[in-house]
């Protein structure tokens, strides 16, 4: 694996090592629904890619499905205003009340540092989208963008789980 860009790999597993000294930290949880089925399509949805490319980003991956090695690049915009962001995954889990990955930024990303993206089913039986990152610029583009950067990404969170509620058919969010 790697080589990966940040400190701390893998620090998204486990929510008291976040964030590493220096980074900043993003959580965003969204409530795609309940019901049987509900966490292993959902879980299917994000570990296949499908949420991300039903969000509008361009992925590549070298398997078509999210584990432990295997290499992405995220591309964002088109034409000559691609932004290509390689990363590779991680860390990932199947079980029944939790399934999703975590990537990590490798050299040319233009952000540092590690996204993790867990569909869970709470004890009430509530499955929520959980976005959990920890990330500082890498490039010049992104420091000289600042806040915008976190609203982005914040934005961007919160639209994957709007996208999952409804390619599992979760329409009005219940």
């Amino acid at each position: 694996m790697g080589p990966f860009d940040y400190p701390g790999v893998g620090a998204t597993r486990d929510p008291a090592l976040l964030p590493p000294a220096g980074y900043r930290l993003l959580r965003v949880r969204t409530r795609i629904g309940s019901g049987e089925g509900l966490v292993a399509a959902a879980g299917q949805a994000v570990l296949d890619w499908r949420m991300h490319r039903a969000v509008g980003v361009r992925i590549e991956a070298s398997a078509p499905v999210a584990a432990p090695g295997v290499r992405v690049t995220v591309g964002l915009g088109f034409g000559p205003l691609l932004l290509r962001a390689p990363c590779e995954v991680v860390w990932s889990v199947r079980e029944d009340d939790r399934v999703g990955f975590a990537y990590g930024t490798l050299t040319g990303h233009p952000e540092c540092g590690e996204e993790a993206f867990v569909v869970e089913r709470d004890t009430d039986g509530t499955v929520r989208l959980s976005v959990t990152a920890f990330s500082r610029p890498a490039l010049w583009y992104t420091r000289a963008a600042g806040p915008a950067v976190r609203l982005l990404q914040r934005a961007y969170a919160g639209r994957c789980g709007t996208v999952l509620r409804e390619l599992t058919g979760q329409f009005d969010g219940k």
